[in-house]
């Protein structure tokens, strides 16, 4: 998540293909992911002794932060697939300048807008 906040600020630092792959891999993770939460479950259903199911816990928690990080790469995915560098080229040089200059008014508005980083 931290390697793509860069490309948030400044869309055009990724390509078509980089974007596409992202989509690919994360939403493959997020469509797998509930081999992960299936087995959590099954193991909570074993008697186990307090160290297993403090351990089983762990890995469903981990499990539940894999998740929301994953919905939040792909949400941030899309919000990047609309400022490649492929897109970003085929702009006018109008549509690049009224853009740049929101983007300016924004930050002069709300100097903090993008210095948030999303924790995962």
């Amino acid at each position: 998540m931290r390697t793509m906040e860069p490309a948030r600020r400044a869309l055009h630092l990724l390509d078509d293909h980089t974007v596409g792959r992202i989509k690919q891999v994360f939403g493959e993770q997020r469509d797998d992911m509930w081999l992960w939460v299936e087995t959590g479950e099954r193991w909570q259903a074993q008697d186990l002794t307090a160290a297993e199911a403090a351990k089983v816990d762990q890995y469903v928690a981990a499990v539940e932060a894999f998740a929301a990080s994953n919905t939040v790469i792909l949400a941030l995915a899309d919000e990047l697939a609309a400022g490649t560098i492929e897109a970003t080229l085929a702009k006018s040089g109008l549509e690049l300048g009224v853009e740049t200059l929101a983007g300016a008014l924004a930050r002069q508005a709300n100097p903090f807008l993008d210095a948030s980083p999303v924790q995962v």
